[in-house]
């Protein structure tokens, strides 16, 4: 599946898709971003409104750039047709028309030089991390650079209506 494909599908969540294997920095420096993650409190997305919070950070994505995000959802991976990399997210499921194409989270990615080991799919997690873009092919996307990724015993609920 083209990555067209995949967005037109996620649209009506508006589900990230996967980062390139270069991010541009936009243009905040790194350093005003963490200043900004020190100074506003955590944006926490609860279970109730998953749905509607994730899409309010992509719909207005300059009030949240270089702030503190924590969420819990399904850690899953994905790659393209044609790519060698592997894509992890953050996620839960919500109504679509067919089956679990209907998604909301972020795409998540430790810093670069500071890899660290990711879970497995359908493992229940909890990140905490700075919401950041990077474009590809003209194109702006935002991830949750982490801070932590957490596997959690208890789950949430994995399909979410709002």
């Amino acid at each position: 599946m083209n990555k067209n494909v995949f967005l037109l599908f996620t649209i009506l969540f508006i589900a990230t898709i996967p980062a390139c294997k270069h991010r541009t920095p936009q243009a905040e420096s790194a350093e005003t971003k963490k200043q900004k993650a020190v100074e506003l409190p955590t944006l926490e997305i609860k279970e109730k409104l998953f749905i509607a919070q994730t899409n309010d950070v992509y719909l207005n994505p300059d009030e949240y750039m270089g702030r503190r995000v924590s969420l819990e959802g399904l850690f899953k991976t994905d790659s393209y047709v044609g790519s060698e990399q592997t894509f992890r997210f953050v996620l839960r499921y919500g109504p679509g028309c067919c089956g679990y194409d209907g998604t909301a989270g972020f795409e998540v990615s430790w810093p670069q030089g500071q890899e660290a080991e990711y879970p497995v799919d359908d493992d229940w997690v909890e990140a905490v991390g700075v919401l950041d873009s990077y474009e590809e092919d003209g194109y702006p996307y935002i991830y949750l650079s982490l801070e932590s990724l957490e596997i959690k015993e208890e789950r949430g609920a994995e399909t979410v209506l709002h």
